[in-house]
């Protein structure tokens, strides 16, 4: 049956699940890409590729997702995302539809998967921090993606550094645009979550609106005591930590180790808590269904956290 769908989950979305999506929209063009978290999209069928949502990995099934309970790692155990289990599976037909010679794509597949895929890898799992990255990211700087849009060097064409060039430029665009709007999101933020500081009070636990930029007001309050944030998303709920550092990933407290991985009946059996949904495998994010059970395991993640 062909590929009439490519499924990923809806919502914010991360480097892993939007260069799956290069890969496989230059495979199947003709194919709809679905951003969604519905059951009757995220079950597997032949018309269908499924990547970062499913909390499965079968290739043979093309659902690659890597949130699961025991997730599929490298042969030297390094963690995948869903951009890994993708590059692994279909990889090589990419760069056979780049017009690569034969001879060179299972040389290519690998340098690129050690120097670019595996970073996107380790960042999504919390397994890496761009501040302790040094080499490995070393290629994925800004400046020099940037100016691996040049032309290649057998471009001989009188136009080939100008059609670079345009095409670079829109790139930049988007980047610094997106910079800018940053951080003018982020002043916004501040005035909300400065709000929900003063209604926490003594608690350990930060409730806001909705999803937004917190680290900085909660350290330029001055608000150490806190451990926790929970916000709606979408239709459900999401309960994060709170990092240490700007840069690292070692958060104030980790959401407990019995939760890890499980989903559904699994971790509502193991918190307590009905309508518990999700909990990473690195422990720093989780879903409820409510409000109510969002609050309720933030409640059992602080008290696990104080001992």
């Amino acid at each position: 049956m062909a590929i009439q769908f490519l499924v990923t989950h809806s919502g914010g979305f991360h480097a892993d699940e939007l260069l799956s999506s290069v890969v496989l929209t230059r495979l199947y063009p003709h194919a709809r890409l679905v951003r969604t978290r519905e059951a009757d999209w995220i079950t597997p069928a032949g018309d269908r590729v499924i990547y970062d949502v499913g909390r499965d990995f079968d290739a043979a099934g093309l659902i690659f997702d890597h949130h699961q309970k025991n997730p599929p790692l490298r042969d030297d155990g390094q963690p995948y995302s869903s951009f890994g289990l993708i590059w692994r599976h279909f990889g090589r037909d990419y760069l056979r539809a780049l017009d690569v010679p034969a001879a060179d794509v299972e040389s290519i597949h690998a340098s690129f998967d050690a120097g670019f895929v595996l970073p996107v890898d380790l960042m999504d799992n919390g397994a890496l921090s761009p501040s302790e990255a040094g080499p490995l990211l070393a290629d994925l700087t800004l400046p020099m993606l940037l100016e691996s849009l040049k032309p290649v060097f057998d471009d001989r064409s009188p136009d080939a550094d100008d059609r670079a060039f345009d095409r670079a430029m829109e790139v930049a665009r988007a980047f610094v645009e997106a910079s800018i709007n940053r951080k003018a999101a982020k002043r916004r933020a501040e005035a909300v979550v400065q709000t929900a500081i003063a209604a926490a009070g003594d608690g350990r636990v930060l409730e806001l609106p909705m999803g937004m930029p917190f680290r900085s007001a909660v350290v330029r309050a001055g608000a150490d005591h806190l451990l926790f944030v929970v916000h709606p998303r979408d239709t459900d709920w999401t309960l994060t930590g709170i990092r240490r550092d700007e840069d690292g990933f070692a958060l104030r407290a980790d959401l407990p180790a019995a939760w890890a991985g499980l989903t559904d009946a699994a971790l509502e059996a193991a918190s307590g808590v009905q309508g518990a949904r999700f909990c990473h495998n690195g422990r720093f994010i989780a879903v409820a269904a409510t409000r109510d059970a969002a609050l309720k395991m933030a409640e059992l993640a602080v008290r696990e956290a104080e001992g």
